[in-house]
């Protein structure tokens, strides 16, 4: 069918109108978490209708707080292995038999333990993660048998990918220790040396420590989370056997190069925003992320976003524009993987549409980012992992709740004269440039015009 020309008309009235009443916000209320205390461990649960709920522990103890290498890799794999009370095949049938889902994962500072559940199971999980917290047994056969094993796979699997190396090589050149720390320690690395059945014990005796963690529930009613938690956690430690060592992380700067055989990838990386409920948010990081972008949201569009069309040159390269937000800082990357005679092409070309945005925004481009930013935003949140992991970071670290409304809206206030400093301060600092692959034809950042 063909839109006539009033029927155009119309439809760009309303989009205008829409955008001058401000984007679309969520429902009043949905998204909200409700906080409290029960045992000394700080909780927060927002009630969403379904028959799922989800609930996380989420630990201070990510790779920037661990003690020694590979102990939050360690733990990640040890959860769920065996307790005090049940043995590793008991939770995995009775999981089985009730109908859940169980995983851990961890992130630059948290580990998360997390179950997925029918809601009215609610109390066997609460039980589950407070014995995996307090009672797990760390026994030295299986260190040795299964979680070493599994770890150096992992590290082979690290090595694999150049983009992965690429990214953690950039944190490490930005912010040395703390938030530099890699996710998974490199092959070389001597985990044995570290990772044990003593050093995990005496770690997890810090990481699920009542100030080190925080309990989150999704689909799940406030009273209920708060009665199971003050039932089954009242014997967690009341504080760390070692304190977890939390600086305020420093940005340095840097380039770093890694030959690579078979992988090619370009990391630039500039300071960014901390987390909304860190001190140091910046919204307006965000949409500058949306603006630059590289890869397009839309079905059949190469999308609107400037990198993408600065690199049209080069379509089999991948180019994406990230924010990393952490409690205290955080990481605006743009990642570049793909042969390495199209990086090279590429790379000049980024950075010359980086100083463009620091000159001069164009008004269609930057609304459009606002709304792709707000809509990220409210996408992240309301799904379920990502909120009970920044809420629970926000509880412990700060004693706030990730609100997914209240963040969203902030991107409103944005403006283009924010967006453009954000960009002109990224090109005066230093940048933290991580190139892995063929360096022979992978370039220098000076050569591309970044400072180092």
């Amino acid at each position: 069918m063909i839109l006539s020309r009033s029927a155009i008309g119309r439809a760009a009235r309303q989009i205008s109108q829409q955008q001058r009443r401000g984007l679309a916000a969520p429902a009043s209320g949905s998204f909200q978490y409700e906080i409290g205390e029960a045992a000394g461990i700080k909780f927060a649960s927002r009630d969403r209708p379904g028959p799922v709920g989800s609930i996380a522990l989420v630990s201070q103890a990510g790779t920037r707080f661990e003690t020694a290498p590979g102990l939050t890799e360690g733990l990640k794999w040890y959860a769920f292995k065996g307790t005090e009370r049940r043995s590793s095949l008991r939770i995995q049938r009775e999981a089985e038999l009730l109908g859940a889902s169980l995983y851990a994962y961890h992130t630059r500072e948290n580990l998360i333990l997390s179950a997925k559940f029918l809601r009215d199971d609610l109390p066997f999980y609460v039980e589950l993660l407070a014995e995996v917290a307090t009672m797990t047994k760390y026994l030295p056969y299986v260190v040795n048998e299964e979680i070493l094993p599994l770890m150096q796979l992992d590290q082979k699997k690290y090595l694999s990918n150049s983009l992965e190396m690429a990214v953690n090589s950039a944190y490490g050149v930005a912010f040395h220790r703390g938030l530099g720390v890699p996710l998974k320690p490199a092959s070389s690395m001597p985990i044995g040396k570290y990772v044990n059945a003593e050093s995990l014990a005496e770690y997890a005796a810090s990481a699920y420590a009542k100030p080190s963690f925080a309990i989150v529930g999704n689909g799940i009613e406030h009273g209920e989370l708060s009665k199971w938690v003050n039932e089954f956690f009242s014997n967690a430690p009341p504080q760390p056997l070692h304190a977890l060592k939390r600086e305020q992380s420093k940005y340095f700067g840097g380039e770093e190069r890694i030959a690579h055989a078979t992988g090619n990838s370009l990391v630039l990386g500039f300071p960014g925003s901390s987390s909304p409920t860190g001190p140091f948010y910046k919204p307006a990081v965000s949409v500058l992320a949306a603006l630059l972008g590289g890869q397009s949201s839309i079905k059949w569009s190469p999308g609107f976003s400037l990198l993408s069309k600065a690199t049209q040159e080069v379509p089999n390269m991948h180019i994406a524009t990230r924010s990393g937000i952490y409690s205290d800082a955080g990481l605006l990357t743009i990642e570049m993987s793909g042969s390495a005679n199209d990086i090279r092409l590429a790379a000049s070309k980024v950075v010359d549409t980086l100083k463009s945005v620091a000159q001069n925004v164009d008004k269609e481009a930057f609304q459009k980012a606002k709304a792709l930013a707000k809509f990220k935003e409210l996408e992240y949140g309301q799904e379920t992992a990502a909120a009970l992991e920044l809420t629970g970071a926000g509880l412990v670290q700060s004693g706030k709740a990730y609100q997914i409304d209240q963040n969203a809206t902030a991107m409103d206030s944005v403006t283009e004269q924010q967006v453009k400093q954000i960009a002109k301060e990224a090109l005066e600092n230093k940048a933290s440039v991580a190139a892995v692959g063929d360096l022979f034809v992978l370039p220098y950042a000076e050569e591309i015009g970044l400072k180092v």
